[in-house]
């Protein structure tokens, strides 16, 4: 996508490398304030509108601290799946592009809880969270590695292109069941209810925003090449080992996104001998860079 590339040009240099470490942090934060503050976030931290523009603008920022889950056991599980997931994603996509993957998520989120509470009359900020975030990056990664395997239960092996699927669909139905409520029997909707899907506008916005932010980029870089996460994990470990057994005085730049060696240990540079004259990119760009004639 053009207009991602120029902005990488401009602006990569400023992304900030492995996010999700630091939203990790933030989850850390969140479930302890959950579980022995009950009630602080909703009253001072949670993403409401209306005490928004009454000036509390830092819980523009602040409701992501929401964490997966406030049940110790899940909240764990959560908080290793959603970073392995994270740090796929920026190794496969680069820093930059995941940076605005993520923080584009979290701007549609703002902008659907003012939707849902001036347009739909549903102030859901208590309810917000990061449920919706977290699955942007769920389906992202499903649909980056489809043949990746999660055990559900612990027990049932499944790839990740059907948790997907039925992730989508859930959401799907949520979308349709909010936007044309008078369509559906009352039988349905009390059925629907019981399957967690409430049939309400201001649901299917929050749903739009999970689906959007998701088609929004990952048609943008889905002709990037794909490495698979065993892969990713072998070239990490190979890339350590290089530079723990020699370190060079040169200085090495990509010509795209402008990062250097001194930008993170793991960054690797290659010439590509496609380009004319010496041309060197970094590992997220070698592959996805327009060939100079």
């Amino acid at each position: 996508m053009a207009v991602i590339e120029k902005l990488e040009r401009k602006f990569g240099k400023y992304a900030i490398s492995n996010l999700m470490y630091y939203i990790i942090i933030l989850y850390a934060v969140g479930w302890v304030l959950q579980v022995f503050a009950a009630g602080f976030y909703e009253t001072y931290l949670c993403l409401d509108p209306t005490r928004i523009l009454r000036g509390q603008v830092w819980r523009l920022v602040t409701f992501v601290i929401y964490p997966p889950s406030t049940n110790v056991f899940y909240f764990l599980i959560g908080l290793y799946l959603y970073y392995s997931i994270g740090k796929t994603l920026e190794y496969q996509w680069g820093t930059f592009r995941f940076n605005l993957y993520f923080f584009t998520g979290v701007l549609l989120h703002i902008l659907a809880a003012f939707i849902c509470c001036y347009v739909f009359k549903a102030n859901l900020g208590v309810m917000f969270g990061t449920y919706y975030l977290n699955f942007s990056l769920f389906f992202a990664y499903a649909a980056t590695y489809p043949d990746a395997t999660f055990l559900l239960f612990f027990i049932i092996p499944i790839k990740a292109k059907w948790l997907g699927i039925v992730n989508g669909v859930y959401f799907g139905i949520t979308i349709l069941a909010g936007f044309f409520t008078n369509l559906f029997p009352f039988s349905v909707l009390v059925g629907l209810a019981q399957a967690g899907i409430i049939a309400h506008p201001a649901y299917s916005v929050m749903a739009l925003v999970s689906l959007g932010n998701f088609l929004l980029f990952f048609f943008g870089m889905k002709n990037m090449r794909r490495y698979s996460p065993k892969e990713i994990h072998r070239r990490k470990r190979y890339a350590s080992s290089v530079r723990q057994g020699q370190r060079t005085v040169n200085t090495h730049k990509c010509a795209i996104c402008g990062r250097t060696e001194k930008d993170g240990d793991y960054l690797e540079f290659r010439f590509c001998s496609k380009c004319k004259g010496n041309k060197e990119y970094c590992q997220d760009h070698l592959f996805s860079h327009e060939h100079v004639k």
